[in-house]
């Protein structure tokens, strides 16, 4: 009796190994941020949908969405995490921070795994979670940008449509492509499941 609530306990514990991956992935997000080209309308082009993509697909939905939250909190605090280095709760609360704030939706979808099926269906199902995670950053982002900054919200889309989805569909299935290759070699040297 004693053993199995051992073994129930330790399984619900983070290892040491999780935690060093869930701070290893952040940091990269934190990284990747930085890659990013100012726009006049306050919300910058980057590529930080690709790391969101890419630490959901690597390290699964439960961790990813924790590596997520991890930098969203050391960004809140101020640490200039955020693109161009920028940190603080403004940002979060700003034009561009409701695409942040929706960033854990992201990359839980993207992390979502369903081995039962063939490594091509698992894959198409990926990127359509991916895809599902995608939308509901550019809606939540979109309303904040568009309630902050006057603009209307068809004029917020019809910009995001031109500036944005594109360029972020094309480096979410990107990241599906390359966090599916990043991952196969950490589960063989035992480092996810």
């Amino acid at each position: 009796m004693n053993t199995s609530k051992s073994t129930t306990v330790s399984s619900n514990k983070m290892a040491t190994k999780d935690i060093i991956l869930t701070g290893m992935f952040a940091a990269i997000l934190a990284v990747i941020s930085q890659i990013s080209i100012p726009m006049p309308s306050g919300v910058p082009i980057t590529i930080q949908v690709f790391g969101v993509a890419l630490v959901g697909v690597v390290l699964g939905w439960k961790f990813g969405l924790l590596s997520t939250l991890v930098y969203i909190f050391i960004g809140a605090i101020g640490i200039p995490v955020f693109s161009n280095f920028t940190g603080g709760l403004g940002i979060l609360t700003g034009v561009s921070g409701g695409y942040i704030i929706a960033w854990p939706i992201l990359a839980g979808l993207c992390g979502i795994r369903i081995n039962r099926l063939s490594k091509m269906k698992n894959t198409a199902l990926t990127i359509l979670l991916s895809l599902i995670g995608l939308a509901a950053v550019e809606i939540i982002g979109g309303i904040q940008w568009s309630f902050l900054s006057g603009m209307t919200l068809p004029a917020v889309f019809t910009y995001s449509m031109v500036a944005f989805v594109p360029k972020d569909i094309l480096i979410t299935v990107l990241a599906v492509i390359v966090g599916n290759q990043i991952r196969r070699p950490l589960i063989l040297a035992g480092y996810l499941k």
